[in-house]
């Protein structure tokens, strides 16, 4: 497994919907994990293309919740990072933030790379690699 020491990096906002709300006027916890998967996708896109030649199914995910998401917050910033990359497997940090830049939750996954046929774990390619880590020769890391 590499640990990257310069993370490959990416932003995106996502619009926060009214029904995102719950009665306690705030963003409900479960739609954070939503966020991160919006991001996730536009992550795949941007680097891999639209039609995602990375596919992927989410092992793992946690979430530390560090402050409410306000209803004066009308999008958040997610910066996906990968932190981890394995054989068959990546490590993505989200940090989702409010409109003031405070990270109100942090969303840790584990995604592992499939073959489309089959439906299970492939290893990650060279070219693959070299996208996760920054190394465009997939070297090094």
């Amino acid at each position: 497994m590499a640990e990257n020491n310069e993370n490959l990096t990416h932003e995106f906002a996502v619009e926060v919907r009214w029904d995102d709300f719950d009665r306690y006027g705030h963003v409900n916890n479960a739609v954070y994990i939503e966020y991160a998967q919006e991001a996730r996708l536009a992550f795949a896109n941007d680097f891999f293309g639209a039609a995602s030649s990375l596919p992927v199914f989410v092992r793992h995910v946690e979430a530390d919740y560090n402050r409410p998401i306000l209803p004066d917050t009308t999008s958040v910033r997610v910066k996906t990072e990968v932190v981890k990359v394995g054989n068959t497997s990546f490590t993505t940090r989200q940090d989702i933030m409010d409109r003031h830049g405070s990270v109100c939750c942090v969303v840790t996954s584990v995604l592992v790379v499939v073959d489309v046929q089959t439906s299970t774990p492939r290893a990650i390619t060279q070219q693959e690699l070299g996208i996760l880590t920054q190394n465009p020769a997939g070297e090094g890391k």
